[in-house]
């Protein structure tokens, strides 16, 4: 890990959120997989965190700070300081459920169905300017306000929701040290002209305001090289790895996301997974398919459960003896098309059951919840699980639940994922689309020798315990030493 630094963190979600219980504010942990991959960088580094106001809480406190980064505690007692950037709640929603979901998520995962959609009108292009572009411009202008008081401190921004700022930042600063992660594929380049014109272009302009944009990837650095070359006719500097974009370079890397292997050591023994391991043994059939995904559309799971319907429909001798659990955390169903999709996925459980369930034996056995020990649990567990994502810029399951599991489980991977360039290897590799090949892939898990998947999954867990998320975030700073020095030298 390099030496402790100032950062200025900045994701849309907060490592904290603050609400009202009995009359009393009380601080939650932030949800989503980033923010907890991030949550290590606070107790290594001076950290101001700059992140949206989510609830009416967050906006008090920060209308009680005047607006500005106010002093905080982490989990486990390391200082940081956060400060909330608090947009209109039209903007906001604009922003988020118009542009950042569904727009951009679509596009980067691959799910428009372009016979009919997307139809964008002047919906979009308001949602855009009044949105998008307005609450990125309030987070870049809290940005420079940190960076007026820390101007050595380096700027670390995340995800699909800021790919403006880094451009305001610029304007402004020009000195800052930028990196953005993108933590989603990047498609093709011909995907991006579903998009008009002037926000393709922004979008792209945008991010080459950083110094570093780096991916989960190879191959979504890739297609970020060539949409750049295609839609802003950067020189791409092949040696180095870099974008000649103006007097300016950027750096594009990869660095796959990893997870805490002690932080799943400790779960998987912890009182609340043993409990729900209890729960889950009295009911487990002798062969166990697991999948653990948010109900998003990206994720595959109708595919996946007409799958088990023709490995069942193939294989008879297998009813009874074999179950698919499904934990599947409900996704952003304020928005239609995920409602719609979570409706698809209880109606294709309820018709594989219908089909063929007998004698108390029910095929899949559906959890639509929020219950992480009980997803660490079924880890523990599986025989087979299963990771069919359509697109996934890199899916944390596929590291997570072979650290854990206790049943030499087979890992079956969608070629599709960003993971799948680290751990494919050693898993079954499928085609998303294709449900045949996932029913095969299904069988010869369940068929593999006992050697043949110890082998695999002791393969998985020594390079996810190596590759651990220490290793990632050390790789991204010693990326934003390296070209510091660099740009030092060329001055």
């Amino acid at each position: 890990m390099a030496s402790r630094r100032k950062l200025i963190v900045a994701s849309n979600r907060a490592p904290l959120s603050y609400r009202l219980e009995d009359g009393r504010r009380v601080a939650r942990r932030g949800g989503g997989g980033l923010v907890t991959a991030l949550r290590s960088l606070v107790s290594q580094h001076d950290v101001t965190w700059v992140a949206s106001a989510m609830t009416e809480e967050d906006r008090a406190l920060s209308a009680e700070a005047g607006g500005e980064a106010f002093d905080e505690t982490a989990h486990d007692g390391s200082p940081f300081r956060l400060r909330f950037v608090v947009s209109d709640p039209a903007a906001y929603d604009w922003y988020y459920n118009v542009v950042s979901n569904p727009t951009l998520w679509f596009i980067q995962h691959y799910l428009w169905d372009l016979a009919y959609e997307p139809v964008f009108d002047q919906g979009l292009h308001h949602a855009w300017e009044e949105g998008y572009v307005r609450v990125n411009e309030q987070f870049a202008e809290a940005i420079l306000s940190e960076l007026d008081r820390e101007p050595d401190a380096t700027v670390f921004l995340h995800d699909y929701h800021l790919y403006l700022a880094p451009y305001f930042i610029r304007r402004e600063a020009p000195d800052a040290l930028l990196a953005h992660f993108i933590h989603i594929p990047w498609p093709q380049q011909d995907l991006w002209r579903v998009l008009p014109e002037p926000i393709r272009r922004a979008v792209h302009e945008g991010l080459l305001g950083n110094d570093i944009v780096s991916f989960h990837a190879r191959r979504w650095s890739r297609n970020f090289v060539r949409s750049c070359a295609d839609f802003v006719g950067v020189e791409v500097d092949q040696q180095e790895g870099s974008l000649v974009y103006g007097d300016r370079r950027v750096l594009v890397q990869s660095h796959p996301i990893s997870i805490d292997p002690a932080e799943f050591d400790e779960l998987a023994v912890s009182d609340q997974v043993r409990a729900a391991e209890v729960e889950l043994q009295a009911r487990r059939p002798e062969k166990l398919i697991l999948r653990v995904d948010r109900t998003d559309l990206s994720k595959n799971i109708v595919r996946g459960f007409r799958a088990f319907d023709a490995y069942l429909d193939a294989h008879p001798e297998m009813h009874g003896r074999v179950g698919m659990l499904a934990m599947l955390d409900p996704s952003r169903q304020d928005i239609p098309d995920y409602a719609e999709y979570l409706a698809a996925i209880q109606r294709a459980a309820r018709s594989v059951n219908d089909r063929f369930q007998s004698d108390g034996w029910i095929p899949i056995d559906l959890h639509v919840e929020d219950d992480f020990f009980k997803s660490v649990a079924a880890y523990k567990q599986y025989d087979v699980l299963l990771v069919n994502a359509i697109f996934d810029g890199l899916n944390l399951v596929a590291k997570e639940a072979p650290l854990v599991n206790e049943q030499d489980g087979v890992l079956i991977l969608s070629e599709n994922t960003g993971a799948h360039e680290e751990l494919g290897r050693w898993a079954l590799t499928i085609n998303p689309f294709d449900v045949s090949e996932q029913a095969a892939a299904i069988h010869q898990a369940l068929e593999m020798s006992e050697d043949e998947r110890r082998a695999r999954i002791e393969a998985i867990r020594a390079h996810v315990r190596e590759h651990d998320l220490t290793a990632w975030i050390g790789a991204q700073l010693d990326d934003l030493d390296r070209w510091a020095a660099r740009a030092a030298v060329r001055t």
